[in-house]
């Protein structure tokens, strides 16, 4: 098993051309991410087509300089890993078809990845140490879920959108209020100017369950800011994030202190958000649990968290087939 230690990570699910190498699922040699943001703000979000023809003009030099800035020859790779689901299909066809071509041509396994796994993945490539199960908050621009994580591959959802997405929410309400994209960010930084007690929006399922839902909130920001058209555009952005932050952390709380986990872990592009980080700290030191928040380069989607899982998997179910097609509709 030593000799599949060193992986290179391939990511093309989305709107990033990311490539990364990592030793024995942990040491990060190298993590190299081409970001498209600039191809698809004037559109207001990621267009597919857009998208895939970027990764294939990209991910050639990607995948050569995670090499390089790794100190290696391609001869030292032992393992190609590659997101194959969930994801665009044109995206994820060009990173998986260029992971099999490597893998092909330098005589090493072929091993698929989850993208959802991957983002498990990477709180432990900078904290080891973590002790399971962890309840996993996954919020992104296409999935907000609760998993708890017994151990690896050893997972169960226990609560997920029942509409928008957290990191969709947060684009419509910027794409509406004239922001720009991508939304997360940009409201993050609005809502430091504003007072997040501005205007009370709603918590749609807040004590209810494990799942979540977001359109309501997004169509109250709306309805508020058609009613009020002069009301503070950094109070609104305050007051929403507060509304959104509110919901996750109390289902994480609520779902770590009912599974027994002994830390909540946050992952995927939202989790970067400073608000979300700041409660989830507070709730976790609150409750008497660890709690865990990865490197904002680590939220985002990066290959480096793909390497980790893809060395896990080969490590307990060896490579995947060669003619593993791409999932865009991939679950857990």
């Amino acid at each position: 098993m030593s000799d599949f230690s060193q992986i290179l990570g391939i990511e093309t699910s989305c709107d990033e051309t990311a490539a990364a190498i990592v030793v024995s699922g942990q040491t990060v040699r190298s993590s190299v991410v081409s970001s498209q943001i600039e191809l698809h703000a004037r559109f207001g979000g990621v267009v597919p087509e857009i998208a895939s023809r970027a990764h294939v003009e990209l991910l050639t030099p990607v995948v050569a300089q995670a090499v390089v800035e790794a100190g290696m020859e391609n001869s030292d790779v032992h393992a190609v890993a590659a997101t194959y689901g969930p994801g665009l299909i044109g995206s994820l066809l060009v990173g998986v078809s260029a992971a099999k071509a490597l893998a092909l041509v330098w005589d090493v396994p072929f091993v698929g990845v989850n993208h959802l796994e991957g983002h498990l993945y990477a709180a432990f490539l900078e904290e080891p140490s973590l002790e399971l199960p962890l309840m996993v908050l996954l919020v992104s621009g296409g999935h907000t879920m609760l998993v708890n994580m017994k151990g690896p591959g050893d997972y169960e959802i226990i609560g997920s959108t029942v509409d928008d997405a957290a990191g969709e929410a947060y684009d419509k309400v910027a794409r509406y209020l004239g922001l720009g994209y991508p939304g997360g960010p940009i409201i993050d930084e609005l809502a430091n100017e504003g007072d997040p007690t501005a205007i009370d929006f709603p918590r749609a399922m807040r004590n209810d369950g494990y799942d979540f839902s977001f359109s309501g909130l997004k169509t109250s920001v709306v309805n508020h800011v058609r009613k009020h058209p002069d009301v503070d555009a950094a109070d609104v952005a305050a007051s929403f994030q507060e509304a959104v932050s509110d919901v996750l952390v109390a289902k994480a709380r609520r779902a770590a202190k009912e599974y027994g986990s002994k830390g909540i872990c946050i992952g995927g592009g939202v989790a970067a958000n400073s608000r979300l980080r700041e409660a989830v700290l507070d709730a976790c030191v609150e409750d008497g649990i660890q709690g865990f928040l990865p490197s904002r380069a680590m939220c985002t989607d990066n290959a480096a968290m793909i390497a980790a899982a893809g060395w896990y998997r080969l490590h307990s179910d060896g490579p995947s087939r060669i003619d593993l097609g791409a999932n865009p509709s991939l679950s857990l």
